[in-house]
Order: structure tokens, then C-alpha cells, then sequence
């Protein structure tokens, strides 16, 4: 199948689908006049600033200017390539794509990438061999078994300080490289004689390692990880993302817990719809990757004190970010959820699933540790912290309980818990008036380059600003513009017509295309526009060349001194003065 037959087919899907439909499958979508509203998933939004256009099957951030076609939002909701988008969609239209032709992207670290899987395998295939039997027992001790160890990857790195380093020498890659990624440090290995944890990326990329020891009374760190490189950086990994995505949305909740040996352990019970965090407080990152998944979060963290805090501090984080459901598995003696799933087995710990305390339920018991009953002060605010707690709670029912609660356990009247719960509300409210939506600034332009970005949005909308273009030889005076322009012309030609949703996917391998067709579509005011407007705005076009023309011939003037040539140059100057009026 040749580019123009797979075209063909990439857009028949692409017809096949409504936008509306698809984006309404991740995020509630709200009508407003012609086009959807929602909460935008590619920044930290908290009002509806995606507008979803079903006459023109595109999506568009007023705010953070995310922008696409169905492809594109699947692409970057996802973390998904163009053909593995191209893939859910076909899949969902029934055409088969076996034959379709996909350019492949252009990926910069590529390299990186081939390095790490050729890592992987080696540390894969030291496992099995007879230098490996003594960490397998060691993972065995764990009750990790041999199916576990395969679908998670584990590896070993050889008690050699070169062992990898030479072969990935002898694979021509350099010391500065095996370097800059951390696989060796000072051109030896990085990892020596420890047990290997692939970590990847939100696309299932391999994009690091963690290794850990295992032998008996080491003195060593625990763990050594991959150092931060442009492909892995500790604050956007999830460990096991990939996986538990698809099981998350089956289950409608994503339980987040600490360590890897918690998650591996969860799925030898068969709950997969587990990830977890590269560090102990989720940043902002990490909670936008979260929020694709599912908005009812369970944490599930170890059961000591830095476990609990780290429990409520993540729970703040995701309340800041909106997260409607939180809960919590709180785990007792410290242990984690590990050790607990081999002690008590799988049963057990599913019921503390199905069984998880609300957050806000899980922070006021929070609050009674460490307080002195017998102190009026402490006993005071610890009051007054729950009724603050409580005024966040939607639940009227489950506020009248704790205030009823309280007042029973303190011997204190309803009514006076009840105003300080006003109190508190209102005060709430005050600090939800006072909060300003930030405004986001948007790049100014002269009146050329507004000329210019609306004339471009007329030709994605308008054929006869495609055929005035051509005729004209109308010259853009911005670089990436007169690229966009002559890609547009091509597109028509090539196919007949132009749709800006199919051009989306025309334009899939050329980035800063995309990225100038995304400022484009912001001009996108008129509804009907004729041979008048189109000729309008190729006079101002033009006018910006006669500017820089006149521009260059003054300087040139400068540098004359035949006052011949020089009443030359002016009567040139005064021409294109006269010809621009």
C-alpha cells in the first residue's frame, strides 16, 4: 500500500469516529452552543478550557493551547505513538490497517532507547544462567516466581565492574555515552552483583534500572538507580504506568503504593491496576499521569510513620489537584503492603480494597495522634482541625455524624460545633473569591504576522484562498509560514480537498508545523468568508514585503555616492510608495 492509499485509510478511520464520542470516553464533556467543554488533561486545569469542535473534529486548550485531532488527543492522553493510536481506533471502526504505511517519527534519543533494551536483555539472560541461581533462590525466598521474573523483566547485573561495559562497547556505543546514560560510571559498570528492575516510561519504554542487593548482611545502599537522563526523570515516572493503565480503567481506581516489590506482590494476587511512585510526595507530573487513569485514587503506603505521612501528604496533593475520590488502605505493625500480602495472603488484602476509608476519614483519625487529651489547648484545636476538615466535606449526613460524635465524645453542644463549622465555610468561601483564574498570556503579533496566521487558517477552511495563493505567489514573511503554506498547497492538490482534521494527520511527522498550525487555528473567527477578505488580507501580506523592499533600499542608498544612481534608488523607493497605496 503506497502514502496516498494509506492516507486514504488513516482518514476513513479518522471519519469513522466523532471526536465528541472518543474524548467523552476519558473526561466528561459538557455542550455549549455548537462545541464541548471539558477539563483540559495536558495541564493542571481546573476549569473546562478544552473546547472539542464536532463540525470540524479537532480539540483545542484556550489555555494551555494542547490542540489535534482524534489522533492526537489518543497520542498524548495515552502516551501512545501515531500507529499505536491509529491502532485503537481501527480496532474500534473494524478496518484493518495490516497494510497501512505509518511514517516513522523522528526520535532524537532514539539511540538511548536501543541501548537500554540491549542492557535489558543482558541482564535477562545473566539471570538465567548459572551465575544467576544464587539471586533466583534469592527471589524465590521472596516468592517471586519464574513467571513474575518474566513479566516484569527482573534481571541481574555480573559481580564484573565491565561486564556490561564491554558489551556494549564491542556494540560500538562510546564510554561518554554509556556514561551520560548511567549505565557505567567512570567507565565501569554502574550496576555490580545486583538484582535489576527495568523502569519504564508511560509508553513502556525502557528508560532506567533500579538494582538490588541481595545477599545476606550487605553493607551496601539497598538500591542503585539510573541517574536522571533526558529520557527518565524521577518526577514523571510511574513505575508500572503501562501496565496498570488498561486495568485501572476496568476497575475505575488506580491504587498507588511505594515501592516495587509492593506493586510485583499485588500482581502475584492478581491486582493489576497498581503503580508506583519514583519518591515519596507525587509531583505535578505524576498526578496529571494519575488523573488519565482514573479519578478515585487509593493509597496504599506502608503502615509506619513515614508511611502515614507520606499518605497524608499525597492526599493533600491530590485534593489540591481535584481528585474527587481518595482513599485510603491503612496498613497496621508497620508493615507494607509487601509483607502484609504474604502474610495474610491475597484475600485479605482485596477486602482492605473493597473496604478503603475515605481520605477525609483517614486524616481526622490522623489527627489524634500525638494530641494530650488532658490539655485544654490541644484538645481545642484538635476540635477545631476536624470541624475545619468536616467543612470540606460535601456529604451533609456524614458531616452531622462527626459534629454528633464529637459533641458526644467531648460533652460538648451540637449547636456550638455547628456555627464553628459555619465559621469555617464561610471563610472557605471568602478564599474561593478571592482566586484569581490565571490569565495566560498569548504572543502578541504585528499586523503582518496576524495577516499572515489568518490567511493560512482561510486556505485550511477556504479553497479559493488555496488558488489565489498559488496564483498569486503570495509571499508569507515569516520562514515556517511559507512552509505551512506550500504543505497546505501540496495537500490540495494531492487530494482534492483539505480538512483541517485530516491535515492534522498529514502534518503527524513534522513537529514545528504542528506546533505553527496550532497558532494558526486561534484566528479561526469568521464563519463565511469570501474573495474579498482573502484579497484584503493578501494586501497586507504584501505590503510587509514592499516595507522590507523600501527598507533595503535605503540602506543601499546610504552607501551610494553617484547622485545618478542614488535619484535612481529614490524613484524605486517612490514607486513601491505609490504601487503599495
Amino acid at each position: 500500500m503506497n502514502d496516498t492509499q494509506s492516507m486514504d485509510v488513516i482518514n476513513q478511520i479518522r471519519s469513522k469516529v466523532d471526536i465528541v464520542d472518543i474524548i467523552s470516553e476519558y473526561l466528561p464533556l459538557t455542550q455549549r452552543g455548537k462545541n464541548f467543554f471539558g477539563v483540559c488533561p495536558f495541564h493542571d486545569d481546573t476549569h473546562p478550557s478544552m473546547s472539542v469542535s464536532r463540525e470540524k473534529q479537532i480539540y483545542k486548550c484556550f489555555s494551555c493551547g494542547a490542540s489535534g485531532n482524534v489522533f492526537n488527543f489518543i497520542m498524548d492522553y495515552e502516551h501512545v505513538s501515531f500507529r499505536e493510536a491509529l491502532v485503537i481506533l481501527a480496532n474500534k471502526t473494524g478496518i484493518d490497517i495490516g497494510n497501512v504505511h505509518v511514517k516513522k517519527e523522528n526520535n532524537k534519543y532514539e539511540e538511548f532507547y536501543k541501548v537500554y533494551d540491549l542492557a535489558l536483555k543482558f541482564f535477562q539472560n545473566n539471570i538465567n544462567t548459572a551465575q544467576g541461581r544464587q539471586a533466583k533462590e534469592y527471589l524465590e525466598q521472596r516468592q517471586i516466581d519464574e513467571s513474575i521474573i518474566k513479566e516484569f523483566s527482573i534481571g541481574l547485573a555480573l559481580s564484573s565492574r565491565d561486564s556490561l561495559l564491554t558489551l556494549l562497547t564491542k556494540k560500538k556505543y562510546s564510554n561518554k555515552l554509556l556514561n551520560e546514560l548511567g549505565l557505567t560510571v567512570n567507565n565501569y559498570d554502574n550496576f555490580i552483583d545486583r538484582i535489576i528492575f527495568p523502569l519504564w516510561d508511560a509508553n513502556g519504554r525502557v528508560v532506567g534500572f533500579s538494582g538490588r542487593i541481595y545477599h545476606p548482611n550487605s553493607n551496601q545502599n539497598k538500591y542503585v538507580n539510573t541517574k536522571e537522563t533526558p529520557i527518565f526523570k524521577k518526577g514523571q515516572t510511574i513505575y508500572n504506568y503501562h501496565r496498570a493503565r488498561d486495568y485501572a480503567r476496568r476497575d475505575k481506581s488506580i491504587i498507588i503504593m511505594e515501592g516495587f516489590m509492593d506493586v510485583i506482590r499485588a500482581y502475584t494476587i492478581g491486582v493489576k491496576n497498581v503503580v508506583a511512585l519514583m519518591g515519596t510526595a507525587m509531583t505535578k507530573e505524576q498526578i496529571q499521569l494519575i488523573k488519565r487513569l482514573s479519578n478515585q485514587v487509593i493509597l496504599c503506603f506502608d503502615g509506619d510513620d513515614a508511611g502515614r505521612k507520606a499518605t497524608l501528604t499525597n492526599g493533600e496533593l491530590l485534593v489540591k489537584a481535584g481528585v474527587k475520590k481518595i482513599k485510603v488502605i491503612a496498613l497496621e505493625n508497620n508493615e507494607d503492603p509487601d509483607t502484609y500480602i504474604i502474610k495474610n495472603k491475597g484475600e485479605k488484602f482485596k477486602a482492605l480494597i473493597e473496604n478503603a476509608m475515605n481520605y477525609s476519614d483517614y486524616k481526622i483519625n490522623s489527627l489524634k495522634i500525638g494530641i494530650n487529651f488532658n490539655s485544654d489547648i490541644e484538645k481545642s484545636n484538635y476540635i477545631n482541625q476536624v470541624i475545619k476538615e468536616a467543612s470540606m466535606i460535601k456529604d451533609e449526613i456524614r458531616v452531622e455524624i462527626l459534629l454528633k460524635n464529637l459533641a458526644k465524645e467531648f460533652d460538648l453542644s451540637y449547636n456550638t460545633l455547628e456555627k464553628r463549622l459555619m465559621e469555617f465555610k464561610s471563610d472557605e468561601e471568602k478564599k474561593q473569591e478571592k482566586i484569581d483564574i490565571p490569565k495566560v498570556e498569548k504572543p502578541k503579533h504585528n499586523k503582518y504576522e496576524k495577516a499572515t496566521y489568518e490567511y493560512l487558517y482561510y486556505m485550511l477552511v477556504n479553497e479559493k484562498a488555496i488558488i489565489y495563493y498559488d496564483q498569486e505567489n503570495i509571499f508569507f514573511p515569516i520562514e515556517k509560514a511559507r512552509f505551512l503554506a506550500s504543505e497546505i498547497s501540496y495537500y490540495y492538490k494531492k487530494y482534492g480537498r483539505i480538512t483541517i482534521a485530516d491535515f492534522y494527520t498529514y502534518l503527524q511527522d513534522k513537529k514545528d508545523l504542528l506546533a505553527l498550525l496550532n497558532i494558526v487555528l486561534t484566528y479561526d473567527k469568521k464563519e463565511q468568508i469570501n474573495q474579498e477578505d482573502i484579497e484584503a488580507l493578501a494586501k497586507v501580506i504584501r505590503e510587509y514585503n514592499v516595507v522590507q523592499e523600501i527598507k533595503r533600499l535605503k540602506e543601499k542608498m546610504k552607501n551610494v555616492i553617484d547622485p545618478l544612481e542614488k535619484a535612481k534608488i529614490a524613484d524605486e523607493i517612490r514607486k513601491l510608495k505609490i504601487g503599495s497605496v
